[in-house]
């Protein structure tokens, strides 16, 4: 097995290759991000696995603080709004990280071929969020897999394959509870998951924890524990972060339009949307948006643009 060092230093080289500006690369599911500034970011993370491999970042989920360098990795199993900054970014020395999307219809059929003592159990109490040492089974795995991205016609072949070793390192790894009620259809996860989407796509409208509950399947109680226990963030508080990211997606768009652009995301009282903004983004909205609009290319917000975690 070669060192973590070797592996990399292969991983840096790839990715600082293939990095675009969007991440995407060429195998579904496969990100790859390079980023040259220590300038906070805000946005909704997807269910991630992310490898450092080089620089670091610091994710603020509610009052918690999560942060990992080259050689460790962030594992997310929800969809959650966080801020993050970058450790050690700069032109010379950028960040430079990939990401696997975590699928449930991946993470599933590895289920029963998980040893007895690993078998899934309720994971009710745990987190959406974890961090660790990658090691180097699991670095390994990854260069195999960023390797594809020179051997396209391999790729369709072998990048499920690899795609699973990944995701078998996670399941037997530290967090691997949190990995495997990915893939649990009747987990709290997946309940609480149906509330998430929904708040996501209705952010402007009223939120009843009551409704939520209901379409969680659980009691209001039960519910808003089961919530707060795998997001860090009430209902509520996760409401307000979602419409004020978008809020300020909205804003480098329409410039000057900070009333309309409160209504539409759900503000009924201006001076309230003025107050909470600046408590998030640390600047009025007017004056925050005018500062993303001349440090950012005109066709891409910061905060619209997908993010690794």
């Amino acid at each position: 097995m070669r060192t973590t060092d070797d592996l990399l230093d292969e991983i840096r080289g790839i990715i600082a290759a293939h990095a675009r500006p969007d991440m995407t690369t060429p195998i579904a599911g496969l990100l790859a991000s390079k980023v040259e500034t220590e300038a906070p970011d805000y946005s909704l993370t997807e269910p991630l696995l992310v490898v450092m491999a080089q620089g670091g970042k610091r994710i603020l989920l509610g009052d918690q603080v999560f942060e990992y360098r080259a050689g460790h990795c962030l594992m997310v199993t929800a969809n959650l709004p966080v801020t993050g900054h970058f450790l050690d970014a700069s032109p010379q020395v950028p960040s430079l990280a990939m990401a696997l999307v975590l699928r449930p219809a991946a993470v599933a059929p590895l289920l029963p071929e998980l040893p007895a003592g690993r078998r899934p159990r309720s994971a009710a109490a745990l987190p959406a969020i974890a961090t660790s040492e990658a090691g180097a089974d699991l670095l390994d795995a990854v260069a195999r897999m960023l390797r594809l991205l020179d051997r396209p016609a391999d790729a369709p072949v072998l990048a499920p394959l690899i795609e699973r070793e990944i995701l078998w390192r996670l399941l037997t790894g530290p967090h691997g509870g949190m990995i495997r009620r990915i893939g649990l259809a009747d987990d709290g996860l997946s309940h609480v998951s149906r509330a998430i989407q929904w708040i996501r796509d209705n952010y402007a409208e009223p939120l009843r924890i009551s409704d939520l509950a209901r379409l969680a399947g659980m009691s209001p109680s039960a519910f808003h524990r089961r919530f707060r226990a795998i997001t860090t963030l009430s209902p509520l508080q996760y409401q307000k972060r979602i419409r004020l990211q978008e809020a300020r997606s909205l804003l480098v768009a329409r410039a000057g339009d900070v009333v309309g652009v409160a209504h539409l995301v759900g503000y009924d009282s201006p001076s309230q949307f003025n107050r909470e903004y600046r408590r998030l983004f640390g600047a009025p909205p007017g004056q925050d948006a005018a500062r993303l609009r001349a440090d950012s290319a005109p066709d891409s917000a910061p905060d619209s643009a997908r993010h690794l975690s």
